[in-house]
């Protein structure tokens, strides 16, 4: 039986294809270039924290310098989530993009301390701040302290459950 190339259905889009040269080296570099866009972590807010992403955003970037919410989308009537929750939110943290949105669906996971955000710091009063922000309402971790690979390192899981490790830089 004859199978047409993919590329004769008219119905199939077709990705650009990558020079071949094994692992790594030309093909890696090529698509750097032109197939990732962009990369964006993103938090969805379910389960205890459903109806928080606003709330942490705000939280978020009143502790970090250079940091603003860019834009919120909200459920609207009729759809699948919360109306009025967040559908899906742009925000930065000291320049650095983020996305969060509310799910109301229920997921048999939420946030875990094994994917954190790591900042780095320029002064203890900077780490300080954040840390004792950050913690307010959520759980430490790992105090801040001298760990041997850092001079002040600290380890905190939020009120929302995303986990940061900051550092003193």
């Amino acid at each position: 039986m004859f199978a047409p190339p993919c590329g004769d259905l008219p119905w199939v889009r077709q990705r650009p294809r990558a020079p071949s040269a094994g692992r790594g080296g030309l093909a890696a570099d090529w698509y750097k270039r032109n197939i990732v866009n962009s990369i964006s972590t993103f938090l969805m807010f379910s389960g205890e924290q459903h109806g928080k992403a606003e709330e942490a955003m705000k939280l978020y970037t009143s502790v970090f310098a250079n940091s603003a919410i860019l834009s919120v989308e909200r459920w609207g009537p009729g759809e699948p989530g919360t109306p009025g929750f967040v559908k899906v939110a742009r925000f930065s943290i000291n320049g650095v993009g983020f996305m969060a949105s509310d799910s109301a669906y229920p997921h048999a996971f939420n946030f875990t301390p094994s994917i954190s955000m790591f900042v780095d710091c320029e002064s203890s009063a900077e780490l300080e701040s954040a840390f004792d922000a950050l913690s307010d309402g959520g759980m430490e971790l790992m105090p801040l302290d001298d760990y041997g690979f850092s001079t002040r390192f600290g380890w905190v899981q939020d009120r929302y459950g995303v986990s940061w490790q900051i550092n003193l830089a």
